[in-house]
């Protein structure tokens, strides 16, 4: 019999429950960089290989809307979320001034390999697979580039490459699908910042209002004006109160203003060597990072082995958008070469 007492969260946390004999099913903290910070780790199969994912925003954490996509994955993986400094759950482990001195490239980078050390003992796995999303994959590459030998493969799913030319790029997107469907408010609006990016300094109200229209013609979702499923997401989360849902916008907002000078200086197109196998998920409709940008880069750089998967029915958030190519791709061409000696399939 149902029972009228639980709430959406409570049966969508027991749905998700890991009740396999050697499944994992945690969430914990860890001292990370002079603060505590948030871990959550689940799968059907502690052999499975262990998966470290860098979620993107700045801040924009992943644990509470992993219950949407992930279930599957976890019959293949052992996957990692973790919540960054100044990101949800963590965002309130710490008081924001003792921690807002603190939100560099470096320290995130600092802060995400002594995490991934720190898993390989805890779950004696012997590599990382990392998997990185939007500003997440800031921190992937660089950390990779720091110290290959923890990780075996990396993925990179809305690859930063230029930041400035991102900006560029989703602006000029909005400009032309506003033009086309002769949308004068937009218009309007997007001409209130122009030239964008161009001298003015970029500031977090710029980077909303450009994004907004960009967004709006599915560039976060693609066809679709808006994408209230993922941001809605959290309130319905196992993993997160009320509180940590609040954290979230919090969190946003104390770290991008405070990251963001670095953020735009982001350009990685001097990088022409990777260390480690190499993976792209590219959304085809994707302007918030676009992905003509990773395409052209990926096909520079030399890795002991690269691929680019496309994903026709998706812009930036190809998690929620095609979960089941996601994981196909992941099972299918990720693995083997993960596993697979040199990193060669």
């Amino acid at each position: 019999m149902s029972n009228p007492e639980l709430s959406a969260r409570d049966i969508i946390g027991d749905l998700g429950r890991i009740v396999a004999p050697g499944g994992i099913q945690e969430s914990f903290t860890v001292p990370v960089g002079g603060i505590n910070q948030w871990v959550n780790t689940r799968g059907q199969d502690r052999a499975n290989p262990l998966l470290l994912f860098i979620h993107g925003g700045p801040a924009s954490p992943a644990m509470p809307t992993q219950w949407m996509v992930q279930r599957p994955i976890e019959e293949y993986f052992t996957v990692v979320n973790w919540d960054q400094r100044g990101a949800g759950r963590t965002y309130l482990e710490a008081d924001p001034a003792a921690v807002q001195d603190t939100l560099h490239i470096d320290q995130y980078v600092s802060d995400a390999l002594e995490l991934a050390e720190l898993l390989l003992r805890r779950y004696a796995a012997p590599k990382l697979i990392l998997m990185a999303h939007s500003w997440g994959t800031i921190i992937g590459v660089r950390a990779v580039l720091a110290r290959p030998e923890l990780f075996s493969v990396y993925i990179g799913i809305g690859q930063v490459i230029h930041t400035r030319e991102n900006e560029r790029l989703s602006y000029d997107y909005a400009i032309s699908e506003a033009t086309r469907n002769a949308n004068a408010t937009a218009l309007e609006e997007l001409a209130s910042i122009a030239p964008y990016p161009g001298l003015t300094p970029i500031t977090r109200e710029r980077i909303i209002l450009a994004r907004k229209w960009a967004q709006y013609y599915g560039g976060l979702s693609a066809f679709r004006h808006e994408s209230q499923y993922y941001f809605d997401a959290p309130r319905l989360s196992p993993e997160y109160d009320d509180r940590a849902v609040a954290a979230i916008d919090q969190g946003n907002r104390f770290t991008l203003e405070r990251i963001l000078p670095e953020f735009l200086e982001v350009d990685f197109n001097a990088i022409t060597a990777f260390p480690i196998p190499l993976f792209l998920f590219m959304g085809r409709h994707d302007y918030t990072t676009p992905s003509v940008l990773a395409e052209a880069w990926l096909q520079r750089v030399k890795a002991p082995y690269k691929q680019g998967i496309w994903f026709e029915r998706s812009a930036h958030l190809i998690p929620f958008e095609e979960p089941g190519k996601l994981l196909l791709s992941l099972v299918q061409k990720v693995l083997p070469v993960a596993q697979a000696p040199g990193g060669r399939p």
